[in-house]
């Protein structure tokens, strides 16, 4: 058997052809510039997120002489050159640490598209190569911020339907979407990076993956917070013929007073628990209790079950009339887990607007749609040198493609500023600036984070 490879070796977390490119570049060059931009996609703005993370997690490691021996070793083996002399340089002279500088907008900033979000170049001149062997890595900055962009789109969504319809909207907003995403990914750091994302915008999550990466990389004691809840497992254990007992034994476990807890009720018949097991059995006991019952619709049409269910609980519970002509459920809520996305709140929350009722009544849970179903097309991210220095000169970086006009990629050591109030990209034609008036801040410099934010700097910024 071939001795395993370190799970920590960053020299490695390239593509494979990147380990060639030392030897591509014209001679003379000693300096280059890369940048991250949306380039369009499903939103006109991008709320950024997520590269602290990188940064802590992967860059501030220091490369090792073992690491540089084992990647060596592998890439070769693999069909590719290797720049020893060079990763061997990053270890004798610069101690390991990498001769980098990223610059970018502060995480929670909404930038709108074709805006540079990141910028990456290099300190040493011997070593202009490592801007782009680190893309890979730094690229995946798209994940989070792409999760956090969607998010907030729907936030946006549910913001203006409580706006509208409720007299609690502020305190109701940060629990309305639900995270419940984390079986849905494909890994336990997608999990934690996407559910992070996601807590930028609210506070409702049942992914504890995020709330270790929130406590470890920003500084945040506990992100998010979620209540007791029944699975179909704990439902269905009982018997079918034991279904109300399942139901009292949730109330009488979780029914404290000013208490909140779900229980998912569609497990044979939606309609006779709502009517019949919530609405007439056990709904002296529910009232009494003084907590909040949250009854879960699980299957179905999402739009016409959460109606459904409403309607129901109204007819048993009755409602209360807000300030803004809206009805709210007495003692009961709704949340929707299932099928749930942007275009179904968006159904939803109308239907609730048509029937009379508040935007209160409902809340949502969100999984694969919320974390998977997003991919770096979703908002068009690209990372493309832009300038550089050879021989000492200023040389403009950029492709221009003839068959495809959208992918032009900018050239310029580039920033971002506001100009009549708007933000937009700046390019200056020499690495010989000090960005004045920049919307972006050095977070990254010769291994060291240079700025670490909390959870809460940035939930304050979004």
């Amino acid at each position: 058997m071939p001795a395993p490879l370190s799970d920590h070796n960053l020299i490695l977390d390239t593509d494979s052809y990147k380990s060639s490119h030392y030897l591509q570049y014209p001679g003379g060059t000693t300096r280059l510039f890369s940048y991250l931009e949306s380039r369009g996609g499903k939103y006109p703005t991008t709320r950024f997120f997520g590269l602290q993370y990188i940064l802590d997690q992967y860059l501030t490691r220091r490369v090792t002489a073992e690491m540089v021996e084992e990647a060596r070793t592998l890439i070769e083996a693999h069909g590719e050159p290797f720049p020893y002399d060079g990763w061997m340089r990053v270890v004798n002279v610069h101690g390991g640490k990498l001769p980098l500088e990223i610059r970018a907008v502060p995480e929670g900033t909404n930038v709108p598209i074709h805006n540079i979000l990141m910028s990456c170049t290099n300190t040493d001149p011997e070593l202009p190569w490592l801007v782009g062997w680190f893309e890979t890595m730094l690229m995946r900055v798209w994940y989070p911020t792409t999760v956090c962009t969607q998010s907030h789109a729907i936030r946006e969504i549910i913001k203006e339907a409580l706006d509208k319809t409720s007299d609690r909207a502020a305190e109701e907003l940060p629990f309305k979407l639900h995270d419940f995403g984390s079986r849905g990914v494909s890994s336990r750091e997608s999990a934690g990076l996407g559910g992070l994302a996601h807590l930028v915008n609210f506070q409702g999550s049942d992914t504890l993956e995020a709330l270790r990466v929130a406590r470890n990389h920003y500084g945040a004691d506990i992100a998010g917070y979620s209540i007791p809840a029944a699975e179909h497992s704990t439902i269905t254990s009982w018997g079918k013929e034991h279904e109300v007992e399942a139901y009292r034994n949730m109330v009488r476990t979780f029914g404290k007073p000013g208490g909140i807890y779900a229980v998912v009720s569609d497990s044979y018949d939606l309609k006779h628990a709502i009517n019949v097991h919530w609405g007439e059995t056990l709904k002296k006991e529910v009232i009494e209790s003084g907590a909040t019952l949250v009854v879960r619709p699980d299957s179905g049409d999402p739009p016409a079950m959460v109606r459904l269910a409403v309607k129901a609980l109204a007819a048993k519970y009755g409602t209360t009339v807000n300030k803004k002509g809206y009805q709210v459920l007495n003692h009961v809520r709704v949340i929707q887990g299932d099928g749930i996305n942007e275009d179904t709140i968006r159904q939803i929350l109308q239907n609730l607007l048509i029937d009379g009722f508040s935007a209160e009544n409902v809340a949502f849970g969100m999984g694969g749609a919320l974390l998977q179903k997003v991919d770096r097309d979703t908002q068009r991210f690209a990372y493309k040198a832009s300038a550089g220095l050879i021989d000492g000169a200023y040389r403009g970086i950029y492709k221009d493609p003839v068959t495809d006009p959208g992918k032009r990629s900018k050239d310029g050591v580039l920033d971002l500023v506001l100009e009549d109030g708007r933000m937009t990209t700046r390019a200056y034609y020499t690495f010989d600036t000090d960005f004045p008036g920049s919307l972006m801040r050095t977070v990254y410099k010769d291994g060291e984070l240079t700025v670490r934010d909390t959870l809460d700097d940035i939930r304050a910024r979004a």
